[in-house]
């Protein structure tokens, strides 16, 4: 039983808590700006443990869809479902489970919420599939990690304007700057087995692509949230700034050790934007 645990573990990453904190802070970040400051522990509870149990699915799901091409790269041939440890059957009812548990969740919020929880399951469902067909398949993850935003607007207010999807569209540049270099580390087994990056599609010019997905995503944050008056928003972005520059330490010669650990280190830079958006509001 131990064992089994320790498998079911394995295959939600719970030992990697980066991956749910990269959804977190900027459904957080947009509960605090629709709240106009802090939301309540009730949607504060609901959001963080509703984050960590989708991530949780996703997993699941993801790990069935990829164990024919995971068993083919380095970094992910030992996962449970592909080494077989864990069945197909297995994986998919504890994903299922877990959806479940997230979504009596929702169940507890505005109807609209519970409405939108619908699109985001779909997009969150499409999203393994997408890297068979779609050139740039980090801009469909871009819009189910950032999902949280227009879900936490529902929430509080009753409706999603055209700050929430302002947010998503900056927040989906940053989705595609960390998972493009995430992508970088296995863009040699990815191109042998034939899977569709955004690492292998944009080249030579990754890089370059890559800090200005992070440009994009501070730019529009600070405009969307006007950040012109706010000091310590300006003080959050401004860090998050200088992360990405390290970043770009990292990355640039395309190492896998040093485009994983920017990969890894990016919950920081979304700690930094949401920190500086939180304490806007004292």
């Amino acid at each position: 039983m131990l064992e089994k645990i320790s498998l079911y573990l394995d295959l939600i990453r719970w030992n990697r808590p980066a991956g749910w904190l990269l959804l977190l802070w900027p459904t957080l970040s947009a509960l605090w700006v629709a709240a106009d400051g802090f939301p309540g522990w009730h949607l504060l509870a609901v959001f963080t443990l509703g984050t960590i149990l989708m991530r949780s699915a996703g997993c699941c799901l993801n790990d069935v869809a990829d164990r024919d091409f995971d068993k083919h790269v380095k970094r992910t041939a030992e996962r449970p479902v592909t080494s077989g440890r864990i069945g197909v059957k297995e994986a998919l009812l504890l994903g299922a489970v877990l959806a479940l548990l997230a979504f009596a969740l929702v169940l507890t919020l505005r109807t609209e919420t519970i409405a939108w929880s619908f699109a985001a399951m779909a997009v969150a469902i499409a999203y393994p599939f997408a890297k068979r067909h779609v050139a740039m398949p980090q801009a469909v993850l871009g819009v189910a990690f950032s999902f949280g935003i227009p879900m936490a607007f529902a929430a509080v207010t009753g409706e999603v304007p055209w700050q929430a999807w302002a947010l998503l569209s900056g927040n989906l540049f940053w989705v595609l700057a960390y998972d493009t270099e995430y992508a970088m580390v296995d863009r040699d087994d990815d191109l042998k087995i034939g899977m569709k990056t955004s690492a292998i599609t944009l080249g030579q010019w990754d890089v370059m692509a890559i800090m200005c997905f992070y440009g994009a995503f501070v730019g529009v944050w600070a405009w969307v949230l006007d950040a012109s008056d706010k000091p310590l928003l300006i003080l959050g972005l401004t860090a998050a700034t200088l992360q990405a520059a390290w970043h770009f330490v990292l990355i640039k010669d395309r190492t896998r050790d040093g485009c994983f650990k920017a990969f890894r280190l990016n919950h920081w830079v979304g700690f930094a934007a949401f920190a500086g958006v939180a304490l806007s509001y004292l």
